[in-house]
């Protein structure tokens, strides 16, 4: 039994990804973004329960990556669609497209166990659903297609973003330090700017994970 319990809560956060959808195609986007945050969380808590019950597996690892495309790689394209509007609505699916690509990806890419290359789509969703609801029709349809294409190329960029999976708690490692400040920003970039300010963390940390790597070299 216990090796279905990852499973399960896989489907949770693809049952969390169907209702986004839904939300995000009737321009219900504060909605959309709870599901969305739901599914991220059941996203995190099934490899951790298939790690700690010991029962990885590779349909997991494929159910995972499925669940993912519809609630961080349709959803934001959705949002995109219906906040781009017009003629130029469907640029807005490039999102749910790279993010395909991305997730496949992230699959043979043996490099990405510790950080992630590119993107996260996780991220990119939240990105995606913070513009949505905090800034809604304030941003001109050039901006909408401008950002639809960055963060499409961001998603299989070739830059390094770290990662916020502990293994340890300590300073003594550099990256945790890293962390650290990044989720203390991002604390008080939520309390500053509310809705406004889940956009802003995530641009916080793909312009960290920029000058970390920039930095490295």
């Amino acid at each position: 039994m216990k090796k279905h319990i990852p499973n399960i809560i896989t489907l949770g956060n693809l049952s969390c990804g169907i209702v986004a959808v839904m939300m995000a195609y009737e321009g219900c986007f504060e909605q959309a973004l709870w599901f969305v945050v739901g599914g991220v969380l059941f996203d995190f808590f099934d490899g951790m329960a298939a790690r700690l019950l010991g029962v990885s597996s590779a349909m997991g690892k494929e159910l995972d990556s499925l669940a993912d495309m519809v609630t961080s790689g349709m959803v934001p394209g959705m949002v995109a669609y219906k906040m781009i509007g017009g003629n130029l609505a469907y640029i807005g699916f490039l999102i749910t497209l790279f993010s395909a690509l991305r997730l496949a990806k992230f699959n043979i890419d043996e490099r990405q166990h510790e950080s992630f290359i590119g993107l996260a789509t996780p991220a990119n969703a939240l990105f995606w659903l913070g513009m949505a609801v905090g800034f809604g029709e304030m941003i001109p349809v050039w901006a909408l297609v401008t950002l639809t294409v960055l963060s499409s190329w961001l998603l299989v960029s070739p830059i390094p973003m770290f990662s916020l999976k502990f293994k340890e708690y300590g300073l003594k490692n550099r990256i945790n330090v890293v962390r650290y400040i990044f989720l203390l920003l991002s604390l008080g970039l939520l309390i500053a700017f509310g809705y406004r300010g889940l956009s802003m963390v995530i641009v916080l940390y793909v312009l960290i994970s920029a000058g970390m790597a920039i930095y490295e070299k």
